[in-house]
């Protein structure tokens, strides 16, 4: 498969995943800052962005992308970091691949499984005939009954492009990442470790890496360190940008 991608500056290669229902779009402000320093690539995943539609959709496929990636781009090794779904699969690959990654970034999420959370989000989006819209404003205002969370929808309709026709149309696979979403909740298991340095950035607002976390973490990534930024939310890089960066750059620069 090959990914859709973009790539900042010049050095040692930092690889980036985005989120569920992202896109590398999310990542252009600190793909900016991190390309002063390193070559970066921020990464369309499967089924999101501009990136291959595909009915597979899960943390093995995903990792497997991730090393065609860097077949395609030359790259022996690279620094890894990913935001929630992008650090799952950043995990896997790490475990997977251990001489492929250099350090391993892993933002607002941990190794475990987790309970259905997008559940209600995703049935607002299918029950949407985007062929009955003429304009953004109107898919808001009726997804604004269902979703009432004005940020979440902005970062929901960034996933709409314009067909041929000139009406809308989803850039994600929406039916197949309904049809899989429970696979974007499983755990990494146990079994492999990645024993480089690793960091765990925790949103001090969030409850998705939890302080029982940390002796999972610690089994499969012995090397790691779990650094909170407080009165952040999941989205750590959205919400504090410039401590987030300098957290990232110190780890990298260490």
């Amino acid at each position: 498969m090959q990914l859709h991608y973009q790539s900042y500056g010049e050095g040692h290669p930092l690889i980036i995943l985005h989120g569920f229902l992202g896109s590398l779009e999310n990542w252009s402000t600190q793909s900016k800052i991190f390309g002063e320093f390193f070559k970066v690539f921020a990464v369309d995943q499967r089924n999101h962005g501009s990136s291959p539609h595909s009915e597979a959709f899960n943390y093995h496929v995903m990792a497997e992308d991730l090393r065609e990636f860097m077949q395609q781009q030359s790259l022996s090794s690279a620094h890894l970091l990913g935001h929630s779904m992008g650090g799952k699969t950043a995990m896997q690959f790490a475990v997977t691949y251990p001489d492929k990654v250099d350090r391993l970034i892993v933002v607002d999420i941990a190794p475990k499984a987790y309970p259905p959370q997008y559940q209600e989000i995703l049935d607002a989006l299918r029950s949407l005939d985007l062929k009955t819209f003429r304009t953004r404003k109107e898919i808001d205002e009726v997804l604004a009954q269902k979703i009432p969370d004005f940020p979440m929808r902005q970062f929901l309709l960034k996933n709409l492009a314009r067909d041929e026709s000139g009406g809308f149309r989803w850039r994600m696979h929406l039916d197949a990442i309904y049809r899989n979403y429970e696979e974007m909740g499983k755990g990494l298991g146990t079994g492999r470790r990645f024993e480089k340095p690793t960091l765990f950035i925790k949103g001090g607002n969030s409850n998705y890496i939890q302080e029982g976390d940390g002796a999972l973490i610690r089994e499969i990534f012995p090397q790691s360190k779990i650094v909170p930024v407080p009165g952040a939310g999941h989205w750590v890089q959205i919400e504090a940008p410039q401590e987030f960066s300098k957290i990232v750059l110190d780890f990298l620069e260490s």
